[in-house]
């Protein structure tokens, strides 16, 4: 038997040890695991720029794209039934952004998510230019916060004022609101979502859709009239004569909602959750595979208590195909409590753990995605890749240091997202 010299033996054990540590790193990440970008429209205004986007992706070991199809109650759609979008691509009218990413992505073996907006219909510093935006066609559609409700309510929302005050107020308390909503509450509002939605999935082979902004602006919201009206007509038959007669004679349009507020709250949660219903059957009744996925708030009191975004009754109601909390935090520990928690309560949804990266570096998204691994997620999503591939946000290769860090495996496209 041959003598081994112990330095040898040492050397051996060292380069066994070290593989096996790099075998249990790369372990942790799953050959069909998803890695997702959203993508801004701004990005998809030309054939070039589409192609553009497909190869970056391809090239850094991405394969699912989310891409903005509705912003702000507008659309890149060739034949969408809302307004166009700012940068609306369809000034080059033989270019139909959207299929031509879906094709050229399917080429290159990535899916293709179209990306909802569901009740954030403009931002209240850039309003829409088209008047036939929903928001003018329809203010009385739109949510209406608690302290300006009583000023609204003498106001008819016709009347030019009524949305001139609401805008007011929401650009004076922009670190509570972003723009102004639709609300989820009214009938109108949410057939109007729906047949969006419906156009979409019955003239795009999409392979998921990803909603987001599921959710209230915050929990003073919605006190608009015909929300009112909804809550009012929901609890009166509840309630005895003498209670009708009592709310009735005092004819302040709130008192359904001042007198019964656990019913008020979950009244709206429970709407909220017939939207994602009602958007879920339009999904799957045109296009059965399609992954239905939404953005979900991650702390999940924040979530049921501020947002109304009851999501622990989405899991457990098997209402989404998968899950996806965006982590805002830069704190890797908190995004992997928020992560974790949602991992054990989704048994029966996948999970993407979605991450604000452009508010990171490179080595925190890094530290994120194996934060999101270690707690056996699907998939993960970054945001986004127009910021991420900004040269004026980032002057490295910010993709390419995420790719090298966390992507040793070639991804693949899952049959099954």
């Amino acid at each position: 038997m041959p003598v081994r010299h112990p330095f040898t033996v040492a050397l051996a054990g060292l380069v066994l040890l070290g593989a096996l540590i790099l075998a249990n790193d790369v372990s942790a990440q799953q050959a069909n695991e998803v890695r997702a970008l959203w993508v801004a429209r701004a990005s998809l205004t030309s054939p070039a720029t589409v192609e553009a986007v497909v190869k970056t992706a391809h090239d850094y070991g991405f394969n699912t794209l989310l891409v903005e199809v509705r912003g702000h109650a507008d659309s890149y759609l060739r034949d969408g039934v809302e307004p166009t979008g700012p940068e609306d691509p369809r000034s080059m009218p033989i270019f139909d952004a959207l299929q031509a990413l879906i094709t050229c992505a399917h080429a290159n073996t990535l899916r293709v998510h179209a990306w909802i907006n569901v009740n954030l219909v403009t931002t209240a510093t850039n309003l829409p230019a088209s008047r036939n935006h929903i928001v003018y066609r329809h203010p009385e559609w739109l949510m209406v916060p608690r302290n300006l409700a009583d000023q609204l309510a003498k106001l008819q929302p016709g009347n030019p004022s009524y949305l001139g005050t609401l805008l007011r107020w929401t650009r004076e308390h922009a670190e509570i609101v972003k723009g102004l909503y639709l609300s989820p509450l009214t009938a109108g509002a949410t057939a109007y979502t729906a047949g969006v939605l419906a156009n979409l999935v019955a003239k795009y082979p999409v392979d998921g859709v990803h909603l987001d902004s599921l959710y209230y602006p915050d929990n003073i919201f919605d006190y608009s009239r015909t929300a009112m009206d909804e809550l009012r007509a929901d609890v009166r038959p509840r309630l005895s004569v003498a209670a009708r007669s009592q709310l009735d004679s005092s004819n302040q349009p709130f008192d359904y909602a001042d007198h019964y507020p656990e019913r008020w709250t979950a009244f709206r949660r429970s709407r909220l959750t017939a939207l994602l219903m009602r958007l879920r059957t339009v999904v799957k009744t045109r296009r059965p595979t399609a992954v239905f996925s939404a953005a979900l708030v991650p702390d999940e009191f924040d979530a049921r208590t501020r947002r109304l975004q009851d999501w622990r009754t989405w899991l457990d109601g098997h209402l989404l195909d998968v899950a996806c909390p965006i982590g805002y935090t830069q704190d890797t520990d908190i995004f992997e409590t928020q992560i974790a928690t949602i991992r054990e309560i989704a048994t029966s949804s996948k999970v993407w753990a979605g991450i604000d990266a452009y508010r990171l570096s490179p080595s925190q998204t890094i530290n994120n995605i194996q934060a999101a691994r270690r707690q056996r997620v699907d998939g993960v999503a970054l945001f986004s890749y127009d910021s991420l591939t900004d040269p004026a946000q980032h002057e490295i290769n910010y993709l390419a240091e995420v790719s090298r860090g966390a992507f040793r495996l070639d991804a693949v496209a899952p049959e099954s997202q």
